[in-house]
């Protein structure tokens, strides 16, 4: 569990010096340029990833329940992952209307995620991992609306419903190769095994 709070702690305090220590980065760039502050977010948050990942693994297997979640509870989580699925392309295309309306569709997407893993897992280290990503998200998601608010960002402005249509059919597409196969070969949990 030490290398799983470890990861956690890294991974997020990298992705939080922007909103609660940005002199910290702004200290960097202006030293070393900002290549070097992306090298050392970079390595911090593979750094940070791979604890996670190893520490969830050990995790899982000598940690106990805090809950049991009903069976019910697992269609839900499936259900809120193909919305996960379709936010998450979202981001990444121009602005269609679900862009436009979830405003940071990534961000969306990581806490959909996390909820969803919250629903279905019971398990100290699965509540530790997504609660901690769900808690983040929400963070973000007030820093964004901060920098918006000072002008440093701006919302995405509508292009196109099409990309709201290749959004969720590459949303679904997505989900589906996760349920199929790349859920259980990456994670060792096949989701539609329920029980």
């Amino acid at each position: 569990m030490a290398l799983l709070v470890l990861g956690i702690v890294i991974f997020f305090g990298i992705h939080l010096v922007r909103s609660f220590a940005p002199a910290i980065r702004t200290a960097v760039i202006k030293r070393r340029g900002t290549g070097t502050w992306h090298g050392v977010h970079g390595t911090l948050a593979l750094v940070g990833l791979a604890l996670i990942a190893i520490g969830f693994a050990q995790a899982r297997t000598t940690t106990g329940m805090l809950y049991t979640p009903p069976i019910f509870m697992a269609h839900i989580a499936l259900t809120l992952m193909l919305i996960a699925c379709i936010c998450l392309v979202a981001a990444f295309l121009p602005p269609g209307r679900i862009r436009v309306a979830t405003k940071h569709p990534a961000i969306l997407a990581i806490k959909i995620w996390a909820l969803a893993h919250l629903l279905a897992n019971g398990e100290t280290a699965s509540v530790l991992l997504f609660g901690s990503f769900l808690a983040w998200g929400v963070i973000m998601r007030i820093s964004m609306k901060k920098r918006w608010r000072a002008g440093e960002i701006a919302y995405p402005r509508f292009v196109s419903y099409r990309y709201d249509l290749a959004a969720a059919v590459i949303g679904a597409a997505l989900f589906g190769v996760i349920v199929w196969k790349l859920h259980e070969l990456v994670i060792g949990v096949a989701p539609l095994v329920v029980g």
